[in-house]
């Protein structure tokens, strides 16, 4: 038995793509390429396979992270070759290699997720998105609560930050960089921390630039 790690690009074409169809879609490409999955026991055994972290619908991403196990040994040149001839536009694998069988599962070695946030001029009260960042960041708690279908969710989302940094202001917008907590005890939504920042306006875009593992 072989576990790969797979790490790939979702761009533009497919970022409204849910992420239980994301799986759906590897499924499907690996057994059209002809990959030698391996699956689980019991009554209804499926491809051993998991994705580190969901991906929000509407954010693209360089950083994505999947594990799957085969039951035979290939090498990357091959498998790279097989699978993406079988995958749709809008991913793009960027590297292969291989993991140990006796690894921790994929999800629970992800701590941080880290973005790229795009806005256009926003209504920050006025106040200068660098000054918004810097009082965030020195509040030791910020109580926030997130409407969901299921419900309204409350939380600390000042201990689900780890960075903001400011790389770009124009008359047009900002860029933000973004590291953010991404494990058991939460995770954080980029959107959330616009918002907390006083700018109402939805981001531009969503970009995820690397999911960081505890090694």
């Amino acid at each position: 038995m072989q576990r790969n790690r797979i790490r790939f690009g979702r761009g533009e074409n497919i970022k409204f793509i849910s992420h239980l169809d994301i799986i759906r879609l590897w499924e499907r490409a690996f057994r059209r390429a002809g990959i030698p999955l391996a699956y689980s026991e019991g009554f209804n055994p499926h491809p051993r396979m998991s994705l580190a972290a969901p991906l929000a619908l509407g954010v693209t991403s360089e950083a994505e992270l999947m594990d799957v196990f085969l039951s035979r040994p290939v090498t990357p040149h091959w498998f790279i070759t097989a699978i993406s001839q079988q995958l749709p536009p809008g991913i793009e694998i960027h590297d292969v290699f291989q993991t140990a069988l006796t690894m921790a599962s994929l999800q629970s070695q992800v701590r941080y997720a880290e973005y790229r946030v795009y806005l256009d001029a926003a209504d920050a009260g006025g106040r200068d998105i660098s000054d918004c960042v810097e009082d965030l960041l020195a509040l030791e708690t910020l109580p926030w609560q997130h409407r969901r279908d299921t419900g309204a969710r409350s939380y600390d989302l000042r201990a689900l930050i780890d960075e903001i940094r400011v790389l770009d202001t124009t008359n047009t917008g900002s860029v933000l960089e973004m590291r953010l907590r991404c494990d058991s005890s939460g995770s954080g939504r980029p959107e959330q921390v616009v918002l907390a920042l006083g700018i109402q306006q939805y981001p531009a875009s969503i970009h995820r630039t690397r999911l960081l593992l505890d090694t």
